[in-house]
């Protein structure tokens, strides 16, 4: 379903405006709906832009475990756009993309590895509220990751928050970008927000 914009639809004008949706067309085939919302105050939106710009740098993380918290962060909060989004630039990058549709339902997905399905875990635990990141959890991700990973992990979680809670609370939906690699937006699974957790994911 298109997006509600609770904030309104503001028009990309001026020269700024040109280069952005060039670059967006160029890079994504249209523009996302979230620049339209930014676009209403111009200071904003070139520092999220900027700050993403180098978010996309960072190196520490394998891509496959970025992706996954991401989405498994974007499903938890229900930021379909982000989702959408996501699965467009998993497979832009090459990722394993029968894993990256069972992100939503990974609990009853077994085609995870233990240290994916930690990852997966984590990222929920982070995104809930209140969260429900625990002690064990990240002394496992710290010895299998190192400090620095698990660093870009947290973080990373943390920007998925920032931008799925924007996005939903502005009214972005799903843009169609999943589309161009026929994979459909998963439906997170019941247990996703209701089970208990442990380290290694299980229910």
């Amino acid at each position: 379903m298109p997006s509600t914009f609770r904030i309104p639809k503001a028009p990309v004008t001026g020269l700024y405006g040109k280069f952005l949706t060039a670059y967006a067309r160029r890079t994504y085939g249209e523009v996302p709906d979230g620049v339209h919302v930014y676009f209403h105050h111009k200071p904003v939106l070139k520092a999220v832009l900027g700050f993403e710009g180098k978010v996309a740098k960072w190196r520490e993380l394998d891509p496959s475990l970025k992706s996954y918290a991401q989405l498994a962060s974007a499903s938890v909060i229900g930021c379909s756009w982000c989702m959408d989004f996501g699965y467009f630039l998993a497979h832009n990058d090459g990722l394993d993309e029968a894993k990256v549709r069972e992100v939503p339902r990974w609990r009853e997905s077994g085609v995870f590895t233990p240290l994916e399905r930690e990852v997966l875990a984590y990222a929920e635990a982070m995104s809930t509220t209140p969260m429900t990141v625990t002690d064990e959890m990240t002394a496992s991700l710290l010895a299998q990751l190192g400090t620095r990973a698990v660093v870009e992990l947290t973080q990373i979680v943390a920007v998925e928050n920032m931008r799925s809670r924007f996005n939903s609370a502005a009214g972005l939906q799903s843009q169609g970008y999943s589309d161009v690699c026929e994979l459909p937006l998963a439906v997170p699974s019941g247990a996703v927000r209701d089970a208990p957790r442990d380290p290694s994911g299980h229910a």
